[in-house]
């Protein structure tokens, strides 16, 4: 709701209303506009502050020509990423796994002929969505949390405090790398063909991959990392909807990051993208919280403790080994 539509509500005119009220009845028609430009500048002025500048939003030079080689290479980096967050049972290494699961199953939907139209275009957007996640976690790590998306900041304290279940470590996650990180990589590759054909069809074409790992990689978050806070609560085809919503959400703000007129739109753009992946992560945040001493991760972390290193079970692409 426009603040002025509150105001009226309250009895008060509107801005097109012939009197608001006493403070704006003493101003003169070029006061007003003053007053309203300068309010304008502060709303734009904060709305760049919280926005993320492009640069750091998304790099649209990783793999670039659309190698097919930069997939194995972005799985390199996962797997050498999630190795040492497995091994010490850390709670971040339930999204870490995930998403190198995810990124495999990729690699291998890829090279199924004819599963998408514009490998080279995936390949791209792979490589500049998975640096958002990297980058955002070394933010993190290394201290600089004013350089750490708010989404991700609440993902990754909460898995570092042990401060919510697996599926509370699987949402916070989702939630920041596509409500936050996938409209910024979207936009960054392009959301065009040359000819200016729409590459959304691609776009779609990832969920069918993602409904092929959903499986496999509940047994295997369940066998290895936590089997007693898993379930999110939701049943498996609501959960799967949810993601759905979220990454045709995500192409949307894709859009209108594509579209914004000028520098100071797309920051306005970017700041509400910010706004709503954190508010996101914040009601999940609580709603998957342990609350002692009814709930703890002490049973997740023994269990983690001794089969952390179990064999996975079989994906789409093959039996990966644990690390």
């Amino acid at each position: 709701m426009r603040p002025w539509r509150r105001f009226a509500r309250r009895g008060h005119g509107g801005p097109r209303a012939g009197v608001a009220s006493s403070t704006f009845v003493n101003l003169s028609m070029p006061r007003r506009r003053t007053l309203r430009a300068a309010l304008a500048v502060v709303v734009v002025s904060v709305a760049i502050v919280a926005a993320p500048s492009p640069a750091r939003a998304a790099a649209p030079g990783d793999c670039a020509d659309g190698s097919p080689s930069c997939v194995a290479a972005t799985i390199a980096t996962m797997r050498a990423r999630f190795a040492p967050l497995g091994r010490s049972c850390a709670h971040n290494a339930v999204f870490a796994l995930t998403y190198l699961r995810t990124t495999q199953t990729y690699e291998w939907a890829r090279d199924q002929p004819g599963f998408f139209t514009d490998p080279a275009w995936v390949n791209h957007e792979d490589a500049v969505f998975a640096r958002l996640y990297f980058d955002a976690y070394d933010s993190w790590a290394a201290g600089a949390r004013l350089r750490t998306p708010g989404a991700w900041l609440v993902a990754f304290d909460a898995a570092r405090g042990r401060k919510v279940t697996a599926a509370g470590n699987l949402l916070l996650g989702m939630n920041a790398h596509i409500n936050r990180d996938l409209p910024h990589a979207l936009a960054a590759v392009g959301l065009t063909r040359p000819d200016g054909s729409s590459r959304k069809p691609d776009h779609d074409k990832v969920n069918d991959f993602l409904a092929a790992v959903l499986a496999p990689l509940q047994v295997e978050l369940t066998a290895r990392l936590d089997p007693t806070g898993l379930a999110t609560g939701l049943p498996p085809d609501s959960a799967f909807q949810l993601i759905l919503g979220w990454r045709e959400q995500a192409w949307r703000y894709a859009e209108r990051l594509v579209s914004a007129p000028n520098p100071v739109a797309r920051a306005l753009v970017a700041a509400e993208i910010e706004a709503h992946a954190t508010a996101q992560a914040v009601l999940y945040a609580g709603l998957a919280a342990y609350v002692p001493p009814l709930s703890t991760p002490a049973a997740r972390d023994a269990h983690c403790a001794v089969h952390n290193g179990d064999q996975p079970p079989a994906y789409p692409f093959g039996t990966p080994p644990p690390y």
